[in-house]
């Protein structure tokens, strides 16, 4: 895997997708604005009179749209921090500290994080394990390097060589160092902004009369805008995955530790083993796992790739998958 290449790749299709986004909000401020001049060139058209424009029309419309969507971005982010920090959403999505003196597995996830850090030059994040998740998993969350959290779950520390935790650890390890932590909450506080409008429209529209067709206006366009950044920051998280897998081929100096998770997830989707006791995961935290619950869709609003393009991207071809074999986690469970 030329793995600087894709490095490289992924961050330049974040930075045009960043763009876009940016123009996706200043459409959406346009798009509203629009709207309203048509209601109002419609209004003047049914009366026998002209009755012009109000007074700062165009300032109003930009200015009270902008608030919505900022002030959206603002409040969720604000509830993102105020949740009390990394360690504790971790604590809410059901993990708990690693407990390295009482269990030789997670002793062994506490040394690969402390080497891949090593390795990264980056601080050791907090090791938290999600016990009652017997599948492949893992997330990361935090909005600095300095108070971030690494979560694995019981199923990879079961069901995973030591080579293997090692690549999806650095995977987790590069989300953190990379930013991408951070940089989803900020997409998911915008797209919350970009909802507002919409749902502002519909507050409008209760009023009746004229008042409905001013709301319907603002609705469609607010729907637009909301679409357009749901579709964005998806397409962000699916480059920061393509990085992210890139990073832990370069740590790891490796293909088959990452490469192995992601062929044991495909006998994972194709077979019962996910889909009886595991806990689910709230939708708002789909986007930190390194697995999402529909990656091998590969829709637009999917915040994971597939997991054959992923393979892909990480081997130069198509590979098979591998047999979740508990007695993978070997020996290895004594480094």
């Amino acid at each position: 895997m030329r793995f600087f290449e894709h490095q490289d790749a992924a961050r330049s299709e974040t930075v045009r997708l960043m763009a876009l986004f940016a123009l996706a909000i200043a459409a959406t401020v346009i798009g509203v604005h629009t709207a309203l001049v048509l209601c109002w060139l419609g209004l003047n058209w049914f009366l026998p009179f002209d009755i012009g424009f109000p007074r700062l029309f165009f300032s109003v419309n930009v200015g009270v749209t902008l608030l919505l969507i900022l002030g959206g971005w603002w409040i969720e982010t604000s509830n993102l921090q105020m949740a009390g920090g990394a360690e504790r959403l971790a604590r809410r999505l059901g993990a708990r500290e690693a407990r390295p003196g009482t269990s030789a597995a997670e002793q062994r996830l506490v040394n690969i994080v402390d080497e891949v850090c090593i390795a990264a030059h980056m601080p050791r994040p907090e090791v938290m394990v999600l016990p009652r998740h017997e599948g492949i998993n893992a997330f990361a969350t935090g909005w600095s390097e300095d108070e971030a959290v690494i979560a694995v779950t019981q199923g990879a520390l079961d069901l995973l060589t030591r080579d293997e935790l090692q690549g999806l650890v650095a995977h987790e390890c590069s989300h953190i160092h990379e930013g991408d932590t951070h940089l989803n909450m900020q997409l998911a506080g915008m797209v919350s902004g970009l909802e507002l409008v919409w749902g502002f429209g519909e507050e409008i529209r209760e009023g009746g009369g004229f008042a409905y067709v001013l709301g319907t206006a603002i609705k469609v366009a607010g729907s637009m805008g909301w679409l357009a950044g749901r579709w964005l920051q998806a397409a962000v998280s699916r480059q920061r995955e393509f990085l992210a897998d890139a990073r832990a081929v370069q740590w790891t100096r490796s293909r088959d530790g990452l490469g192995g998770v992601l062929r044991k997830a495909l006998t994972q989707r194709s077979t019962a083993h996910m889909r009886r006791t595991d806990p689910p995961m709230p939708a708002a935290a789909h986007h930190l796992m390194l697995l999402g619950p529909w990656a091998e869709k590969g829709g637009h609003f999917d915040a994971h790739p597939p997991l054959a393009m992923r393979i892909r991207r990480i081997y130069g071809r198509s590979m098979q998958a591998l047999p979740l074999d508990a007695g993978a986690a070997d020996a290895a469970t004594s480094a």
